[in-house]
């Protein structure tokens, strides 16, 4: 059942139904999945960080992109799992969600990675500029994108988190 938001010059009406939209969707099974697979992604990119470059926590770690798994990925790929898995594989309502996930993942992998590259290229010839001018020095970020084996890796991810979610 689907609540629905009624503008009225009652407020305490308005923020009821309000809630009760909040609510219909932190109950929201599917959304649930799809939440837990980006947050668990975004986890072990944070938990990398932390060991790998012996760096202290820091939130703005839970926003940023490219890194093994891709959360974008592990994003989609649970959003076009839940909806087979509900309404079923061959539904018009998968074949929508598995396109946006296709077109999400190619993002991810070809754009954003091409993107990367080129910030790489350009930070080279500023360092090189920077070195002999001695003009102000601003890198590019470069991890934008994606390896295919990071875009696997979170649609796998996501698969498997959306599948455990949604059989109980």
């Amino acid at each position: 059942m689907m609540s629905t938001l009624k503008f009225s010059q009652n407020s305490q009406n308005f923020s009821y139904a309000a809630g009760g939209f909040i609510t219909e969707i932190i109950h929201n099974q599917l959304f649930t999945a799809i939440f837990f697979s980006w947050f668990f992604a975004q986890g072990i990119k944070i938990l990398t960080n932390i060991l790998k470059r012996k760096q202290k926590f820091n939130f703005k770690w839970f926003a940023d992109s490219g890194g093994m798994p891709s959360s974008h990925a592990a994003t989609v790929g649970a959003l076009a799992t839940g909806v087979g898995i509900k309404w079923g594989f061959n539904s018009d309502m998968f074949a929508f969600a598995l396109l946006f996930a296709l077109i999400t993942i190619f993002n991810a992998a070809v754009f954003r990675r091409n993107a990367g590259r080129q910030a790489e290229i350009l930070n080279r010839v500023v360092e090189d500029i920077y070195a002999k001018r001695g003009i102000k020095k601003e890198k590019l970020r470069e991890l934008l994108g994606h390896t295919p084996l990071e875009v696997f890796a979170g649609v796998m991810l996501g698969m498997v988190i959306t599948t455990i979610f949604l059989k109980r």
